[in-house]
């Protein structure tokens, strides 16, 4: 089955938004009490503190470079590719990681197999939008 252009941006988009508020949902906590955070996901205790909070700190700034793409991914469709290609570096990252880990990976998995099929389709049914100053946004 193959949906319209239309179909296809709105659920990437919707698909790419839900994946940034997860990220922020993880991140923003693990940057604000990373101790908390490592107990409830039952990760491995990590010392020093500074590295999950980092890490978390990553997280929220990558999370708002997928923003312009969730926004518009016919304008940003590098910018699109590139936020589906960092959902399947997680989880290829996590993946020869310790198994405690996993569910990391698993977590960058769930957004990037539909995000994955929606920008392939969107890629098929529409051209790349060239931006040209002077012309709306």
């Amino acid at each position: 089955m193959t949906m319209n252009a239309e179909s296809a941006r709105t659920w990437f988009r919707r698909v790419m938004w839900l994946g940034i508020l997860a990220n922020l949902a993880l991140a923003i906590p693990t940057l604000l009490m990373p101790e908390r955070m490592i107990e409830l996901t039952n990760l491995p205790p990590a010392a020093p503190l500074l590295w999950p909070r980092f890490a978390a700190l990553l997280l929220v700034l990558l999370s708002i470079f997928y923003m312009p793409a969730a926004g518009n991914p016919d304008r940003y469709r590098t910018t699109a590719w590139t936020a589906v290609g960092s959902r399947l570096a997680g989880f290829l990252f996590f993946l020869t990681q310790p198994r405690e880990y996993l569910m990391l990976g698993l977590f960058d998995l769930v957004f990037f197999i539909p995000e994955v099929i929606l920008l392939m389709q969107l890629a098929r049914t529409t051209p790349r939008t060239v931006w040209q100053p002077g012309a709306a946004a």
